[in-house]
C-alpha cells in the first residue's frame, strides 16, 4: 500500500511541478488569443458585440462616437493581447486590462435590458461579461509572477 501512496505522491508533485513551470505561458497565451481574436473580429466588422457596443455607447456618451470608440476598443484589445505576451510589459498591461474590464462590464448596470434575462439569469451577452472573472483572476496571477522591481536592482 506505501508503494501505492508513494507513486500517487510523485505522480502528483511531477503534475505540479509541470503546472507551476507552464501556468504562465499558457496564461499568457490564452490571454492574447482571447484579446487578439475578439479586437480583430472588431476590426474586421464581424464581431457580435456590436449591437451591445453600439447600446452602451448611446447611453453613455452619444452615438455619434460609436465608430471612432468601436475601432478604438478594438485596437485596445489588441495591443493588450500583445503586452500580454512581452513579460516586461505585465505592469502595463495589467492596469490597461482592468480599465479595459471596467469599460466591457458596465453594460451589466449601464443597459441591462441587453445582460440579464431576469434577477441574476444573463443573457448570452451577460454571460459573456461575467466569464471576464476568469481573465481578471488569471491576470492577477501573471501580476503576481512578476519579479519585483526592488529584486531586478541587486
Amino acid at each position: 500500500m506505501t508503494d501505492k501512496k508513494l507513486n500517487y505522491q510523485a505522480i502528483d508533485l511531477k503534475l505540479i511541478a509541470f503546472f507551476r513551470r507552464t501556468f504562465i505561458p499558457v496564461a499568457r497565451v490564452s490571454i492574447f488569443l482571447i484579446f487578439f481574436w475578439f479586437g480583430a473580429i472588431k476590426l474586421l466588422g464581424l464581431s457580435p458585440a456590436g449591437p451591445l457596443a453600439k447600446a452602451l455607447i448611446d447611453k453613455t456618451v452619444g452615438l455619434q462616437y460609436f465608430d471612432t470608440l468601436f475601432v478604438i476598443l478594438a485596437l485596445l484589445e489588441c495591443i493588450i493581447g500583445l503586452l500580454f505576451l512581452l513579460p516586461r510589459a505585465t505592469r502595463i498591461v495589467v492596469p490597461l486590462l482592468l480599465v479595459h474590464m471596467l469599460i466591457v462590464c458596465s453594460p451589466l448596470l449601464l443597459v441591462p435590458h441587453y445582460t440579464w434575462q431576469s434577477f441574476l439569469v444573463p443573457t448570452l451577452e451577460g454571460q459573456y461579461i461575467i466569464k471576464n472573472a476568469v481573465v481578471i483572476a488569471v491576470a492577477i496571477g501573471i501580476a503576481a509572477s512578476t519579479q519585483p522591481l526592488a529584486a531586478r536592482k541587486q
